[in-house]
């Protein structure tokens, strides 16, 4: 194989998301107002920057306000203000809705946007090549580099061209080393890289387990009369039952066009739900129905997102480099919004960077970086929020009311902190104390099939290149999750990327992966109850294509 070439920069960013995008554009800023030159490469695996983004989302800008205080000037894509909040309890046929004088205020939206985040990252793209910061799209980071010492000095791009039988094909290309003095790993939920450092650094000793949700959105176009932009709507109950943690959003944007989602706690202990099954259910509820009806579906995705909060949030910092955004688990998970928590955890550890970049330390634990976040407004929200997963894993009804005290009583400075109890993954009861879900069919015209959803993603993969997702022992499939779970990744899989196939006489059950269906949302990595699944990084530019998401 041919050597690695080799590229040296000040700063290297893993992930061009909000976090990523606003760190470097943070630092080029510092620069500029120091006078003082500053390299800064941006490395993001989707095809393009904001192909894997995905968000519901209802944007607080005050971050942003930060950052970029002339964003109005500059053209950012925050068209629609939000101009009211809707939220419903639903039952099987019919909705309550609660007045909004009774909405804590993690639920009320007032000043708030509804975007599209891989528009609102694009043009964060555009923002930071602007002030010369170089973007390379289509490169996954698929190796933390280290010196002697163990501390981290960059990251290497993965070989490019190599078969599916581990071999260098005729289109082998090696990989690009990208050395810096500080690497920021910005690669959302669930990185890959990120979890590895977690490990090596064992960032997460004294911490309690993240948790994790999978939230799944379409975007549609409906009919004009049924459409009131600026409407955020939020819904919990049905189709969920009380115990399971859960939720949908409804968002109306500009041009008729309504993202439409549902996330399901990846707590959840049936091993026969299906969260995407929730999601087509949940459209056919007749509150959800009627906006739907004579629309047309565009587009289609999932993503993991974290949901621990303050209590699940690991060492931010390590030799070299530190963890952003949602790499480290920044999400409010009660106000279900993460946008703005990433981009000022990127000001804040951008500060750190370059303060010790400016004064030639090279390779230092930034403690700049988790003492600022301490003493920031985004710290203090999410102290504030720290309850809600905890109180809402005790059930909808009680969840629900402990946290309204919570929120409405304390205003979130409750003289105590509540605990989580036990890893996601964990979780699951044998199939043999839970009861089968009988999910309807698809109708084509409001709930959809996997494949067809996976289609309308635009997800590619090279199908002549290892599979990403890997297992650990390829015994584990059948003898334990089929045998105690009958097979929980066929249905936690918003993508079809896992099936059990067997002989024509029923005989022979073994798993089946489709790797290139695989939107890289995280769940199996996640969820697989005896974490047998390890998804590694593809070729770059692989994956889903989102537009508008």
């Amino acid at each position: 194989m041919s050597e690695r070439e080799s590229m040296e920069y000040d700063v290297v960013i893993v992930g061009a998301g909000p976090a990523g995008l606003a760190a470097a554009i943070k630092l080029k800023q510092l620069a500029a107002e120091h006078s003082h030159d500053i390299s800064v490469c941006v490395i993001e695996k989707g095809s393009e920057v904001g192909a894997h983004i995905l968000s519901g989302a209802v944007m607080d800008p005050r971050a942003l306000n930060e950052l970029l205080p002339n964003w109005k000037e500059l053209d950012a894509p925050l068209n629609t203000p939000v101009t009211e909040d809707c939220f419903l309890f639903l039952s099987e046929t019919s909705s309550t809705r609660v007045a909004t004088f009774l909405l804590p205020g993690c639920l009320q939206n007032h000043g708030n946007y509804i975007v599209s985040l891989g528009n609102v990252c694009r043009w964060l793209g555009q923002q930071a090549e602007g002030l010369g910061v170089e973007i390379f799209p289509g490169f996954a980071a698929a190796e933390v580099l280290f010196d002697d010492k163990g501390t981290v000095t960059g990251v290497a791009t993965g070989d490019m061209g190599i078969g599916k039988d581990g071999k260098p094909s005729d289109a082998f290309a090696p990989g690009m080393e990208l050395h810096a003095k500080y690497t920021l790993f910005a690669e959302g939920c669930r990185g890959h890289l990120g979890k590895q450092l977690q490990e090596k650094f064992k960032l997460r000793d004294g911490v309690e387990p993240q948790l994790y949700g999978i939230g799944l959105k379409e975007l549609w176009e409906i009919k004009p009369e049924k459409h009131q932009q600026g409407l955020v709507i939020h819904t919990a109950g049905w189709p969920l039952d009380n115990d399971t943690y859960g939720g949908s959003f409804c968002y109306h944007l500009e041009n008729n066009l309504v993202a439409i989602g549902f996330v399901v706690g990846l707590g959840y202990t049936n091993p026969y739900l299906s969260p995407y099954e929730e999601f087509q259910r949940y459209k056919t509820h007749p509150a959800i129905r009627s906006y739907l009806e004579g629309g047309k579906r565009i587009s289609y995705g999932a993503r993991a997102i974290n949901a621990g909060g303050l209590q699940s949030l690991p060492r931010l910092i390590f030799p070299g480099g530190c963890l952003i955004g949602d790499d480290a688990g920044f999400l409010n998970a009660s106000r279900i919004k993460g946008s703005h928590a990433a981009i000022k955890s990127g000001m804040l550890a951008a500060d750190a960077v370059f303060d010790a970049v400016r004064n030639d330390r090279v390779g230092e634990a930034l403690s700049g970086y988790p003492a600022a976040f301490e003493n920031s407004w985004l710290h203090d929200e999410l102290h504030r929020a720290r309850n809600f997963k905890p109180w809402m894993s005790k059930g909808l009804i009680v969840g629900t009311l402990g946290f309204g005290v919570d929120q409405v009583v304390f205003r979130g400075k409750a003289p105590w902190t509540m605990h989580h109890h036990g890893a996601d993954h964990e979780s699951l009861k044998n199939k043999n104390e839970c009861t089968p879900i009988a999910y309807p069919k698809p109708d084509g015209v409001i709930s959809f099939d996997r494949l067809s959803s996976v289609f309308i993603s635009n997800t590619n993969h090279n199908e002549d290149q290892p599979a990403h997702l890997t297992l650990k022992d390829a015994a584990v499939p059948v003898n334990v999750n089929l045998a105690l779970y009958d097979a929980p990744e066929q249905r936690y899989c918003p993508a079809g990327v896992y099936e059990i196939v067997r002989n024509d006489d029923g005989s022979n059950p073994r798993l089946q992966i489709n790797a290139q269906n695989c939107v890289h949302c995280k769940t199996c990595d996640i969820k697989d109850p005896t974490q047998n699944i390890v998804w590694v990084t593809p070729e770059g530019g692989g994956g889903p294509n989102y537009p508008n998401m």
